[in-house]
């Protein structure tokens, strides 16, 4: 792993702020790495507010939305919300659905099957609007680029409304309404918002057509807070106001679909827990059975329904795991029993891995073989699959390069999906290994880990953890820093911990006593440093709670040995 600096800011531009706003060097060189510069823009940081928000009538084609369902509304048409089996397309569709509830008893929520349907918007999605009723389909998380779809639910006297953050093609839908920043006609000012993020904008489009209380808005906060943290958008700007609210939502009065993965938590819910404790349990249900099952939890309003809908979810996720574990390492055996350790790229394949958790199975694969990387697996005489990539390579250029071999494909610079006839696969195979090969930059090649700040371990204190505390919600450029201490000595506490003793609790020396840090799979390092060998440790400061005491620690990200 190489380890690599942020660029130090000009050191004039953080004297004027630690002058400005009264911190410490440290805390003025993180704030100006993040784009703050003055006063104003470092309160605005710590202290976002509603009014951050941007008008959501600036968004193209908005007003055009609120029309059509105000008009929907009216004369009690029937609505169909439609939206991806993911995390984003989950929270979205339990976003849109409970709220039109509340104007219209007209709505019914539907997301397409992983297996049966596939990915975005489905012809059987569409003819199962038809035989309802349904005369409006308001597609969340998908959408962009489904032209002949849009154009088939039209002859069926269906409209759309698509509210969608993914690139749009070269045409557009001809939806009623296609709310998506990043077509090349929207000035909206932010064009980063989720799927679910841009479901809350026409909500709240529609309580201010409708001069209602913003207050009506606070409870669906909890839902743009989850799918921000999972689908893995910038967390600035809107995004992180949107983030701020929804996690004090979470904390006063969470919904009871969410509460009830939370319960065992001691602490306020943070970014993290979303990530690691709600997120892939709102994914196992759309993996292993069907993700309308986690929409039904999420807007769920009684304590007795959540009971009864929670543990099939915590059933699936369990599998999910299970499953998980088991293909990846299948995968990396065929990759050994291929002799495929050197190649450019990986592409793995098998007709009977579970189609839900090949994304999980790519990014595993990746910790291994650090390389772009395809699992795929057999869909009737179709493979399909997902891609992941490394850091700042563009996969979804790379696959762009491979179209002539594949039937279809769509997603980010660092995940997508695919579908290819089985006869295309050898080609495909060649050609992504030889696309990645011509255009991954060396430094692609190694993981690298990232430190904000060089910081003497003997800086390292409560008041520090606190302020740092402040500067959440973290997530993708604004990120938990990061910092690296040099010449860093054993205290000679230091330890081997787990089950396996694959993991390392450290014990540094310091000028205030003994600094605790725990490695997860960094025992290797034991013996050089239980021998005095000076160390240099990349970490982010933490708060251990164990037994009631409560300690600083450092959560330790890489390790190496000093050269000096």
């Amino acid at each position: 792993m190489r380890w690599q600096a942020l660029p130090l800011p000009d050191n004039s531009k953080i004297a004027l702020l630690q002058e400005e706003v009264g911190i410490s060097s440290i805390v003025a060189t993180l704030l100006v790495q993040r784009g703050m510069e003055t006063f104003a823009e470092t309160k605005g940081f710590f202290r976002p507010k509603w009014e951050d928000l941007h008008d959501p009538f600036l968004m193209q084609d908005m007003d055009n939305a609120v029309e059509r369902i105000n008009t929907a509304v009216a004369q009690k048409e029937k609505i169909m919300v439609f939206g991806d089996y993911d995390v984003d397309g989950t929270t979205s569709v339990a976003l849109m659905t409970s709220f039109l509830q509340t104007l219209t008893h007209q709505v019914t929520p539907y997301i397409p099957d992983r297996y049966k349907e596939g990915y975005g918007v489905s012809y059987r999605g569409i003819d199962h609007a038809a035989s309802l009723g349904i005369s409006l389909i308001v597609a969340l998380d998908c959408g962009v680029k489904a032209v002949d779809k849009v154009a088939y639910a039209k002859e069926k006297g269906i409209d759309f409304i698509i509210c969608d953050h993914h690139l749009p093609g070269e045409a557009l839908p001809a939806a009623v309404a296609l709310l998506d920043p990043k077509r090349q006609d929207c000035s909206y000012p932010f064009d980063e918002l989720c799927g679910c993020g841009i479901g809350f904008k026409l909500i709240q489009a529609l309580v201010k057509n409708r001069s209602l209380e913003n207050a009506i808005l606070y409870p669906y906060l909890d839902l743009v807070a989850t799918a921000i943290a999972a689908d893995i958008v910038p967390m600035v700007a809107e995004n992180r106001t949107l983030s701020f609210f929804g996690l004090e939502q979470l904390r006063k009065q969470p919904r009871p679909g969410i509460k009830t993965f939370l319960e065992t938590l001691k602490k306020p819910v943070t970014v993290t827990d979303l990530v690691f404790k709600v997120a892939p349990r709102i994914n196992a249900a759309g993996r292993m059975d069907h993700a309308l099952k986690a929409a039904s939890l999420l807007m769920s309003t009684s304590s007795e329904e959540v009971n009864q809908l929670a543990p099939p979810i915590e059933v699936f996720n369990a599998n999910r795991r299970a499953t998980d574990e088991r293909i990846t390492k299948e995968a990396l055996l065929q990759i050994e029993e291929r002799n495929e350790h050197d190649y450019p790229a990986t592409v793995v394949f098998h007709d009977d891995w579970h189609k839900g958790v090949v994304g999980i199975v790519a990014s595993r694969v990746i910790e291994t073989y650090y390389r772009p990387t395809v699992v795929l697996t057999r869909s009737k005489e179709n493979y399909v699959g997902s891609v992941r990539s490394v850091k700042g390579f563009n996969v979804y250029k790379a696959l762009e390069a491979c179209q002539v071999h594949m039937i279809q494909f769509g997603g980010h610079k660092y995940a997508a999906g695919l579908t290819l006839h089985e006869d295309q696969l050898t080609a495909f195979k060649q050609a992504f290994e030889t696309v990645v090969a011509k255009t991954i930059l060396p430094e692609q090649k190694a993981p690298t880990a990232v430190y904000d700040l060089a910081l003497p371990i003997d800086e390292v204190n409560v008041k520090l953890f606190r302020i740092i505390e402040q500067m959440a919600p973290f997530g993708p450029k604004n990120m938990r820093p990061v910092f690296c201490s040099h010449n860093c000595i054993d205290s000679g506490g230091s330890k081997l911990v787990g089950k396996d003793s694959s993991h390392l609790r450290l014990s540094i020396q310091t000028a205030q006593g003994p600094m605790i840090g725990i490695g997860f799979g960094l025992g290797h390092h034991i013996d050089g440093i239980s021998k005095g060998n000076p160390f240099d440790v990349m970490y982010t400061i933490d708060q251990n709670d164990w037994n009631g005491q409560v300690s600083l620690q450092l959560r330790v990200k890489d390790i190496r040995f000093s050269s000096r």
